[in-house]
């Protein structure tokens, strides 16, 4: 059995160590932890189950994906926070985030860009002027 195997860049490892850094908050409030699987890439694990360990485990082999993954982690989280204890708390990402006042989806948004500056990667600063409902067609 010959599979082709990818493999992480130096390139890539040191900008995903980056991102993993600059989203380090959002490990403290989720079940959520992003390491450094050498020459496999970085690993996220989600869902930590005492018996069974983590439910899901992602491999990143590049920092675009890994930045928008986490990305979408940390803004699913703050609509959760926000819908929590409202008559919006049942409703799908999306409805909420179209709940939400203009001036705050405008918040929420911007924070991918201070984000994204706080990691000094290019590629993602020249994604800046992604709107913020191409984001959205992910949200369910």
């Amino acid at each position: 059995m010959n599979k082709e195997q990818t493999y992480i860049t130096d390139e890539e490892t040191i900008n995903c160590q980056k991102i993993a850094d600059v989203f380090a908050e959002l490990y403290e409030s989720e079940d959520l932890l992003v390491l450094n699987a050498g020459k496999y890439g970085f690993v996220k694990l989600q869902y930590y189950n005492v018996q069974f360990g983590f439910d899901n485990a992602y491999i990143f082999v590049d920092s675009r994906s890994l930045f928008n993954d986490l990305w979408r982690e940390w803004l699913y989280t703050q609509l959760l926070n926000l819908a929590s204890g409202t008559p919006m708390e049942d409703m799908d990402y999306g409805d909420i985030f179209r709940c939400l006042p203009k001036e705050k989806q405008k918040e929420l948004f911007d924070m991918k860009i201070c984000f994204a500056e706080q990691t000094g990667i290019e590629n993602l600063l020249l994604e800046k002027a992604e709107q913020p409902l191409d984001l959205l067609k992910d949200l369910p």
